[in-house]
């Protein structure tokens, strides 16, 4: 924050400790943690939050500050308990509800979050937030129409949200770019608010009568080139406007749709690229479905999912052409993903699914998922209560060389040079020979912080390097150019 604001603050919290002092009571405890939390003193406000609830477990501002608190130190579990304590004592506050709806919906419950997000809207038809959170749970549920609405009614006239700023030295300021759509970089645990000072620009909704935000640095967080072409392209005319270093260019990103990156990382030495293509619905069903893929070079069993949904959702394995009216019939809206299936299971019969990150030049393991079905992601792998897979999963992480072997990492770098993204990442698993089985490649690679479990102990100090190397990039794009003399 400015040198002003942090002196406003820092005077504050003064009166409102003497205040303390003459007559303490419990919104003065509460206000002081308000002060210390925008300060960045976070185990001070936390504190704070917890005294004021030890005296009124009720208070909504306390429980819904401390919720926000936790959400941003990465402790999840916490923070949605805070938050559904907030709307179970206050159900006609509608940013409690907005924010409950939040942490359901990055949770992956769509449907509880629309509830919510809806509730908000009854008790404030205005609420922004619970508008544009109303627009992504209809989107994961395939209401398009809908979720444009909402999209609408949340972003007009709203583009630019100028985040706080709780550092106490000169700020690394970042014009962040995202979409109104789903599909963006998840980059809040990247953009430290101690460290970065944020300026969030909606690029669908930007009116370029308005002067961007001062920054030193661009990061388009407009990741997913499947469903935010049209947002990517808006990017890149707002970026026609900057001369500042840019973070995951717009155009490095566009070809990372799944059925661009099949064609041209299949050329790639070392690399298995499943044949992708992306096909209209009613070309699927009815007789002529068989024909119009074997034309495209497709056989059974074929792998179907919908554009710009992950983990897992609205993603099916076709065993036989009679069964596709079916399989396409669940899937939401008019444009269908066709995949070629490969079968990697090992010689034990166990699927294996690795991730890594792609930070600048560096490439990073984040995890290796196992499971005995086909489709794999570690949140549904067979990890927690296996200690054997969290063995192969560590060994990854502490040696990704060894485990994969020359070939396979020769093939990560050539991946990592024909994406040519900033930041990114990789999905993939390993041929018999070598080689890697690409299932995807683009930018929204999520990193997520592992939980208290103990168990996850090993996990902890690789993923903060994944962390402390995006950090350290953004700073080293950020910096001033020195000039030549």
């Amino acid at each position: 924050m400015a040198d002003h604001s942090r002196r406003e603050l820092e005077k504050a919290l003064r009166v409102v400790e003497a205040q303390m002092r003459g007559r303490p009571n419990n919104e003065l405890t509460f206000e002081r943690a308000r002060i210390l939390d925008r300060l960045g003193r976070v185990d001070a406000a936390r504190q704070g939050y917890v005294d004021v609830l030890q005296r009124n477990p009720n208070h909504f501002g306390a429980l819904n500050d401390l919720g926000t608190l936790l959400y941003k130190a990465g402790m999840l579990n916490e923070a949605v308990t805070c938050y559904a304590a907030a709307v179970a004592k206050h159900p006609d506050n509608a940013i409690g509800h907005a924010n409950f709806a939040f942490m359901l919906l990055r949770g992956g419950d769509s449907a509880k979050a629309r509830e919510h997000y809806e509730a908000a809207l009854r008790i404030d038809p205005g609420n922004a937030e619970a508008h544009r959170g109303l627009a992504l749970a209809l989107a994961a549920q395939g209401e398009t129409a809908a979720a444009r609405e909402h999209r609408d009614a949340g972003f007009r006239g709203a583009a630019l949200t100028v985040l706080p700023y709780r550092g106490e030295g000169t700020p690394i300021r970042v014009l962040l770019l995202v979409s109104a759509s789903p599909g963006n970089t998840r980059t809040d645990g990247f953009l430290d608010d101690r460290i970065f000072a944020v300026s969030k620009l909606v690029v669908e909704y930007y009116d370029s009568s308005v002067e961007l935000p001062e920054h030193d640095l661009v990061f388009n967080a407009v990741g997913d080139a499947d469903i935010c072409a049209d947002a990517l392209r808006a990017a890149e005319r707002i970026l026609e406007l900057v001369e500042s270093p840019v973070v995951n260019a717009p155009a490095a990103v566009l070809p990372t749709g799944r059925a661009e990156n099949a064609a041209r990382l299949a050329h790639l030495d070392g690399v298995i690229a499943p044949r992708a293509a992306n096909v209209r619905r009613e070309s699927l069903l009815g007789e002529g479905a068989a024909g119009m893929l074997a034309a495209r070079g497709f056989g059974f069993p074929i792998l179907v999912r919908a554009p710009g949904f992950h983990a897992g959702k609205h993603f099916e394995k076709v065993e036989r052409v009679e069964d596709l009216d079916a399989a396409v019939a669940e899937l939401p809206g008019d444009d269908v993903i066709v995949i070629e299936y490969v079968d990697t299971r090992d010689a034990d019969g166990m699927v294996r699914k690795y991730r890594a990150i792609f930070v600048g030049e560096q490439i990073y393991p984040l995890h290796l998922a196992v499971a005995h079905q086909w489709k794999v992601h570690y949140f549904s792998a067979d990890m927690q209560h296996n200690a054997r897979n969290r063995a192969q999963d560590e060994a990854y992480l502490q040696d990704m060389d060894s485990v994969l072997g020359a070939r396979a990492m020769d093939a990560l770098e050539r991946v990592r040079r024909m994406l040519g993204l900033d930041f990114g990442g990789i999905d993939f698993g390993l041929a018999p020979d070598g080689r890697i089985v690409v299932f995807e490649a683009n930018a929204t690679m999520v990193v997520p912080l592992p939980s208290d479990d103990a168990r996850w102990e090993y996990r902890r100090a690789p993923i903060a390097r994944i962390y402390e190397a995006v950090g350290a990039m953004l700073a080293r794009a950020a910096a001033p150019t020195p000039r030549a003399r």
